[in-house]
Formats: structure tokens, sequence, C-alpha cells
């Protein structure tokens, strides 16, 4: 594929300006960009998956400018990605919708240069719709989310495996005969669900839109309102895409040991800081995973901050009720 790019040179006279997870996938589609002969800039969307091996490799090899360093602040992702926006893009290529909100605020003078931009995530489509709503979207954007092979394969097998193998290894728990609650059954909770219950685990599903909550009971999933499913759970993933997924109420009615995590691109699905506040004791058992005392006795394990990106994300669309 590359060969062909280079012999044709599509993106030649291109700035692009990405914002993308920067792992080796990344690193395969920035090889593409550049060998179709774009110029290249790309910062972290996600400063805890941000690998910094492969963000040497990307500017080294490929000549790339790179913003990105792991475990960056939010302050230092803000720098990031006006290090990207500095070169002038025409092409944006975004996840999370973080360069288009930027642009359409604080650098509006670019919006004049910009041919277009893609999205891959659900949350990021949102906010892109939400402002093509209000008519301030202004350039076109590609809803590469809205793919079949994107929500079908990607969002359904990619995000079930890739959640799980965090867990797995931010845990070492056994997950069969755990009781795994799965909040949102869009095309990612399918898949996650899918694949806790292969790995033994007995699969509770919470979901608000009725024919999705029927679609997981005929699958053979339990489901359950969230306020319901707090008090049997034992391991609980957020996968919906608003916020308040899981509030105070529903942390502090877990079973003492319960496990959290989201696998949503930002971190209010769970009220992380609600649960800073009221904990009487705050301890990292292990490398990204926090275990938080309430005062009642019961603790309770957040994994990777609640999914927390190094900044102050936007407020998603509150689902009408999860409870």
């Amino acid at each position: 594929m590359t060969g062909e790019l280079a012999r044709t040179r599509p993106l030649a006279g291109h700035r692009i300006a990405a914002c993308l997870h920067v792992t080796t996938e990344t690193a395969n589609l920035c090889r593409a960009l550049v060998a179709g002969g774009a110029e290249l800039a790309l910062c972290a969307s996600n400063a805890l998956s941000t690998k910094d091996d492969v963000a040497a490799a990307i500017a080294a090899e490929l000549g790339a400018a790179v913003f990105a360093v792991h475990g960056a602040d939010r302050d230092t992702f803000h720098r990031q990605i006006d290090g990207v926006l500095a070169t002038g893009p025409t092409l944006v290529v975004d996840d999370g919708a973080d360069l288009t909100a930027t642009i359409h605020t604080r650098r509006r003078d670019l919006l004049a240069g910009i041919a277009g931009a893609t999205e891959v995530t659900t949350i990021g489509i949102q906010r892109a719709r939400n402002m093509a709503r209000e008519g301030v979207l202004a350039y076109p954007l590609l809803a590469v989310n809205d793919a079949a092979t994107k929500h079908l394969f990607d969002n359904r097998y990619g995000t079930g495996q890739s959640t799980l193998d965090g867990i797995l290894r931010a845990t070492n728990i056994l997950l069969a005969g755990k009781v795994f609650v799965v909040v949102g059954y869009g095309w990612c909770g399918r898949g996650l669900a899918m694949r806790a219950r292969g790995m033994g685990a007995r699969v509770v599903v919470c979901e608000v839109d009725p024919v999705a909550a029927l679609e997981a009971v005929m699958e053979g999933y339990q489901v359950l309102p969230v306020a319901e499913a707090a008090r049997v759970g034992e391991v609980f993933v957020t996968v919906t895409g608003g916020r308040d997924a899981l509030t105070m109420e529903h942390l502090s009615a877990m079973p003492t040991g319960a496990v959290v995590a989201n696998a949503g691109h930002f971190d209010l699905e769970v009220d992380v800081a609600g649960l800073r506040r009221a904990a009487v004791d705050a301890t990292e058992v292990r490398p990204g995973a926090v275990a938080y005392t309430l005062p009642g006795g019961n603790r309770i394990v957040v994994l990777a901050e609640g999914a927390w990106s190094g900044r102050a994300a936007p407020r998603p669309t509150r689902p009408r009720s999860w409870t």
C-alpha cells in the first residue's frame, strides 16, 4: 500500500495535523500519510497511551514533527496541540475532535486553509455533530466511525479485546466467575460483553436505550439498572461515550474490592473526582490502579484514573438516565 502511495503521492502539498494515540498502529498510518506526500505533524490524543519510543521513531524515521510525551499533564497537552497547529495544516486527522474543537475556538485563523478533517471516535463524531447542528462547523468532516468496518469490527472486536487486555495487565485478576458489569451496549459495549463472557465472567449489561437493552437480553445477558448492578458487580467498565455513567451513588454502593475502568475517550463517565473527595485513603496498589477507601470501609479500585487523558475534557451530553 505504501508503495502505491509513494508512486501516486495523492497527498503532495498537504500539511496534515493529526491528534491520535501514539502507538505502533498509528505509526503505520503515519508511514502511509508520509509516503503519500504529506507533511505530517502529530500530537497525542491520550497521554497514558503514548509510547515514547514510537513517538521518537515517527520523528526520526518519517521526519514528522511529533509532540507527544507519555504521562503529559494538562498544560503540556495543550502545548502539544498548539505545536501541531503551528504548522498551518490543510487537513486534520482527529481522535476525539480535540484539534477540531481547538481550531474552532482558539485558532479560527486556520479555518480558511483547511480543506477538511476525519474523525475516528464515537464521542468525537458526537462533538462534531453538535457543532454542525449549531451551525459552527466550518469545514467538511468525514465520520470514519460511521464506516461499517470501523464500528462493526474495530469498535466491537478491537475495543472488546484491548479493554480486557488493559484490565488484566493492570490487575492480574481472574475474570472467570466474576460479575462483570458493562455500562453501555453500543458497538464497543457489545464487543466487551462478548469478550468478558468468553473469559468466563458473568456479564451484566446496563443500557438506557430500550432496543439495545432488549438486544442484550436476547443475547443472553442479564440487564439491570446501574443502581442495582452496583450492588452485585465486581468489575465495572463504562462504554457509553456520555458522562456520569457511574456516579458517587453507584460507587458508594459497590462491594469492597470492586474494579472500575472506563473504555471511553474522555474521563467523565466515572465520577473519579467525587471519589477522590470522598475517600479517606488512596493507595496505588499496582501501576495505574488506585484503591480508594470510602468512609464506610469499602475500597474501590480505579484503573488509569478513569481514562484521564491529560486535559480538561469537554462535557459530552448526559444520557437520559443510567439509574
